[in-house]
């Protein structure tokens, strides 16, 4: 509840001060309309007959229920990568141990292409949920370990021993001393995450999945519908950046207001 009500205070402020971000979407507007009308619609259509397709999936078309289980597989395999990652992140940022034990893993997803991981998913899995989502989960995974792991290094030590030497409550040392500083780590980590998360699910189920976002777009490419292609890819981008600009962006503001100079 109390995150709940730092979002719903910092939204207005957050939303005013959003005009940048709506003047660069204007601009790629504008030269996307700039690249359709130079190369023509079967290379690339016009927002307009973008977003008509669009609106035709989402209202009389499967567009609904694609998107919900594109996001269902999307956001199950970064909730397992968020929830792994950001607890052993920490140990291994609080434990030399740890961190020596897990790094060289980390390493090693770090640089395995996720279609290397796809392959071994449709092995395992076959053609179910578990593919995307474990690729998903394998490619966001080293992420939010980076995250967690570099938020627990640079706590600050002396700030610790004083809370300690005054004795703070258990309780408001971790809600006022360690989780806002962890958490200034976390969420960028998350946002980055988040992104992959979508890319990585509709690579997944481009080649591994019969319904999904993915499968319409493998569907519009073989029929050569470039303007439901687009109006898919609109549709995911939608998604991200409500999911990123709407949701973990106020909440990470609200959250890293200690870091901003006191007038």
């Amino acid at each position: 509840m109390n995150l709940l009500r730092l979002w719903l205070r910092g939204l207005p402020r957050y939303l005013w001060s959003g005009w940048g971000a709506v003047a660069s979407l204007l601009l790629l507007m504008a030269v996307w309309e700039a690249v359709s009308r130079r190369y023509g619609a079967l290379v690339l259509p016009d927002p307009r007959a973008a977003f008509h397709t669009l609106y035709t999936l989402l209202a009389a078309g499967p567009g609904v229920g694609e998107l919900a289980i594109t996001a269902r597989r999307a956001l199950g395999g970064l909730a397992l990568a968020i929830a792994a990652g950001s607890v052993i992140g920490l140990a291994a940022g609080l434990s030399m141990t740890a961190s020596t034990m897990s790094r060289p893993l980390v390493t090693v997803l770090m640089g395995t292409p996720p279609i290397a991981w796809l392959v071994l998913a449709m092995l395992w899995f076959g053609a179910s949920d578990g593919t995307p989502v474990f690729t998903v989960f394998i490619a966001c995974f080293p992420l939010v370990f980076l995250g967690a792991l570099q938020g627990a290094r640079t706590l600050d030590g002396q700030l610790r021993d004083m809370a300690r030497s005054y004795r703070l409550p258990l309780r408001m040392q971790v809600f006022d001393v360690y989780l806002p500083h962890m958490l200034s780590y976390l969420f960028p980590s998350w946002i980055a995450a988040l992104g992959v998360s979508w890319k990585v699910v509709v690579m997944a189920e481009l080649l591994a999945s019969s319904d999904g976002v993915g499968a319409a777009l493998a569907a519009s490419r073989s029929q050569l519908d470039t303007a439901t292609t687009m109006a898919w890819i609109c549709a995911i981008v939608g998604l991200l950046l409500a999911a990123e600009y709407l949701i973990l962006e106020p909440f990470k503001r609200e959250v890293e207001r200690w870091r901003a100079p006191q007038a």
